[in-house]
């Protein structure tokens, strides 16, 4: 095997959006380093839910919603 092929694997701070703090393993940065996240799974929409709206104007989700309106499940 080829020698320096992978990446230096070690341990960084994470902190979250709301303060709280772990360390992990990363090859992010350099040993010791602090990663701050501007997102996470606490405060982002994709995980939360959310206030979502599906905008449709006639296309998939109006195709898929007539095509099988007929299922009733």
């Amino acid at each position: 095997m080829k020698a320096d092929t992978h990446p230096d694997y070690h341990m960084i701070k994470v902190i979250m959006t709301d303060g709280t703090e772990y360390m992990t393993h990363s090859t992010w940065g350099s040993e010791g380093d602090t990663m701050t996240l501007e997102i996470d799974p606490k405060s982002h929409p994709a995980w939360t839910g959310g206030n979502q709206n599906l905008l449709d104007r006639g296309g998939r989700v109006s195709k898929f919603k007539k095509r099988f309106e007929g299922l009733g499940l």
